[in-house]
């Protein structure tokens, strides 16, 4: 099926409006966890982490597709807080796994009720199988353009 051009100039196109709930979603998920001096990218390593806690960063930076740059920083940042350890892997020395702290192991009985809350007003009058969809969708396009 082909667009018209009408539909495709902001702000009617579908990138521009993923954009739009993209900086909505982080500007309100911030505000919650701003008071745990904490950022969006914090979160996501965290969530990382609690999945799979003593990953290598290069790991942690294939499963959020980000360049190992801007990831050192973060974990940098998160070690000075204490949230986060590094250890070279026994294995190959090349390669630093980063494990939780105490600190960061807390943050999983806090962090993820707000992100619940954010996620809940942001699909309120979606029902479950529209939910299901919306994320296949997303998977989809996603997909299409890596």
């Amino acid at each position: 099926m082909t667009q018209s051009w009408q539909n495709t100039k902001a702000p009617r196109s579908i990138g521009y409006r993923i954009k739009l709930l993209s900086q909505l979603l982080t500007r309100q998920f911030q505000d919650k966890i701003e008071p745990y001096g904490l950022t969006p990218f914090h979160w996501v390593v965290l969530c990382c982490l609690w999945e799979q806690d003593g990953l290598a960063t290069s790991d942690i930076g294939d499963r959020l597709c980000q360049v190992g740059g801007t990831l050192t920083g973060v974990i940098d940042r998160m070690e000075e807080r204490g949230l986060v350890r590094r250890e070279r892997d026994q294995r190959d020395r090349r390669v630093w796994r980063i494990w939780l702290t105490d600190d960061g192991r807390k943050l999983e009985e806090i962090l993820p009720p707000l992100a619940i809350e954010i996620n809940e007003k942001t699909l309120h009058g979606l029902s479950e199988a529209e939910r299901q969809n919306l994320s296949q969708w997303v998977d989809v396009m996603i997909a299409n353009l890596s």
